[in-house]
């Protein structure tokens, strides 16, 4: 048996990002890994330019979804008229100017954003190896006395209360999972749009995806390959 945290992500407006294509910036059903390793970081006040450490607690974060709520999923129609002398700060640390030709600038800078509205979804994960640092217990005081303001996707997207549900003991994350529907969702005996790690326990109906929600956080890109299973699950006791 492990401990796994239980993570209450619920908001007005959420996001969970996924790949962007061309100007729409979609989101996926469940958190990505490296979204939850950014989330933590933020709550222990590390430097975005603390890429081992980043990299690190990505490395040992084992972890799943579940929705109790779908909520509604809405889309941002964005646009802004940028000039060439436009310069906008980044996670660098710097302004960055903008390139291109004079014709560049003759339309606004047009993009979608979805999000999902009034949703609540609920994060099981563990640390391995669980002797080093942070623990759990480090991440869950700091989630609940964050070092920085916590939000969930996109910086306007703050919670709508606490994030630490509570702890659960259970020999797998899916356990968990489905321990936390029995405790938390409004009806357990229903099923629930749910992932987790493909060697983390099985389902009916279940179907495999790969993910790439990793980050290679010393170079700044999302890389790699994760498989889990998604599937519908009710609430059983860990």
């Amino acid at each position: 048996m492990s401990t796994h945290l239980i993570m209450s992500l619920e908001a007005p407006l959420m996001s969970f990002g996924g790949d962007m294509v061309d100007a729409f910036g979609v989101v996926r059903d469940f958190p990505a890994r490296s979204m939850i390793t950014g989330l933590i970081a933020n709550a222990l006040g590390w430097d975005r330019a603390e890429a081992d450490l980043h990299q690190a607690l990505q490395a040992r974060l084992i972890m799943g979804s579940v929705r109790l709520r779908e909520g509604r999923r809405v889309r941002d129609f964005q646009t802004a008229q940028l000039g060439a002398a436009d310069k906008g700060w980044t996670t660098r640390g710097k302004p960055e100017g903008r390139a291109g030709g004079a014709g560049t600038y003759n339309s606004p800078h047009i993009r979608y954003r979805d999000a999902d509205a009034d949703a609540l979804v609920l994060v099981a994960l563990r640390l391995e190896p669980v002797e080093a640092a942070p623990d759990l217990g480090t991440v869950t005081a700091a989630l609940n006395m964050p070092e920085r303001p916590l939000f969930i996707g996109r910086k306007p997207f703050l919670p709508s209360g606490p994030l630490v549900a509570g702890h659960i003991d259970a020999a797998t994350v899916l356990d968990a999972l489905r321990a936390a529907i029995a405790r938390f969702a409004p009806a357990p005996a229903e099923h629930y749009a749910a992932q987790w790690p493909l060697d983390e326990g099985s389902a009916q109906q279940a179907r495999i995806e790969e993910l790439t929600d990793e980050r290679n956080w010393p170079a700044g890109v999302h890389a790699g390959l994760r498989r889990t299973i998604n599937a519908r699950i009710g609430g059983e006791a860990a």
